[in-house]
């Protein structure tokens, strides 16, 4: 609804840098794992995989 949410939704797709070190959820073997399984899901850079790689982690 928000062109400002929308940017931040896809940066993960658009800005990321993979430079090795971990600063994103999106540098995990399991965030790489997911988008090898389900290319479908992955090619939508809306689609928020946090939920789904963390497996119920309770960052609070």
């Amino acid at each position: 609804m928000s062109t400002k949410t929308s940017t931040l939704m896809t940066w993960q797709k658009d800005e990321r840098v993979d430079d090795g070190i971990m600063s994103h959820p999106a540098d995990l073997m399991a965030w790489k794992s997911f988008d090898e399984l389900h290319p479908s899901f992955a090619v939508d850079p809306h689609n928020v995989q946090l939920g789904l790689v963390s497996d119920g982690f309770q960052p609070f």
